[in-house]
Parts: C-alpha cells; structure tokens; sequence
C-alpha cells in the first residue's frame, strides 16, 4: 500500500472520529437539554401549584372580609335605627313629662287644699 493511500484511510478514519465524537457530543447536549427542561418544568408545576394555592387562600381571605363589612354594615344599620328609636322615645317621653307638669300645675290651681308655689306637691312626688 502506498503512503498515500495509508495517509488517506487515516484521514477518512480520523474525520469518521471526528464526526461520531460531534454526533456524541451533540447527544449529550440535547439530552443535558432535555432533562433541564423537565427540571424546569417541573419547577414550574410546583410554582403554579402555589400560586393556586396562594390565589385560593386571598380569594376566602377576601371572601371573609366582604362578611365582615357586611355585618359591620348591617351592625351600623341597627345602630342608627335603635338610636333614632331612642331619641324618639326621648321625645316622646319629655312630651309626657311636659303633659304631666301641666297637669300638675292645672291640678294645684284647682286644688283648694294647696299652695300655689308646688312645693308640697313636689315633696308628695319624691316620697313615691
């Protein structure tokens, strides 16, 4: 066999090398990619997981503080009603106590046995 033909297998044998090594090498890299990408994905996963989890837990939080501003709402509501009954009743009852001061007074004018400055009578209603 010739030099030259010799040189040229072990060219030919080097460059088929060469290639196989690239082909392996390019191998190893889809599949170093290949199992990146399922890393990643599955950290994905987990976060999305989460962020569920995390949007769950804001929406009854959120949920929970609609309820409690209704009922606060609704406790307000009785409030102003119960203390517009209250002054109601207030006036209600001053214009009884204003009635009964009148009477007492058309009472005394009428009442021969009394004196017209009240006292007495003022005295017989704190016994009672």
């Amino acid at each position: 066999m010739s030099t030259g033909a010799i040189i040229a297998i072990v060219v030919v044998i080097a460059v088929v090398l060469l290639a196989l090594a690239g082909r392996v090498s390019a191998r190893r890299r889809r599949d170093s990619r290949r199992h990146e990408a399922r890393e990643l994905r599955e950290q994905a996963r987990h976060r999305t997981i989460d962020a569920e989890g995390s949007r769950a837990a804001a929406d009854e939080q959120a949920a929970q503080a609609r309820r409690s501003e209704a009922e606060a709402e609704e406790l307000a509501a009785k409030a102003r009603k119960d203390r517009a009954l209250a002054e109601r009743e207030s006036i209600e009852a001053e214009r009884h106590s204003e009635e009964a001061r009148s009477r007492h007074d058309e009472a005394r004018q009428v009442d021969p046995d009394l004196s017209d400055d009240g006292q007495e009578e003022a005295l017989a209603i704190d016994r009672e």
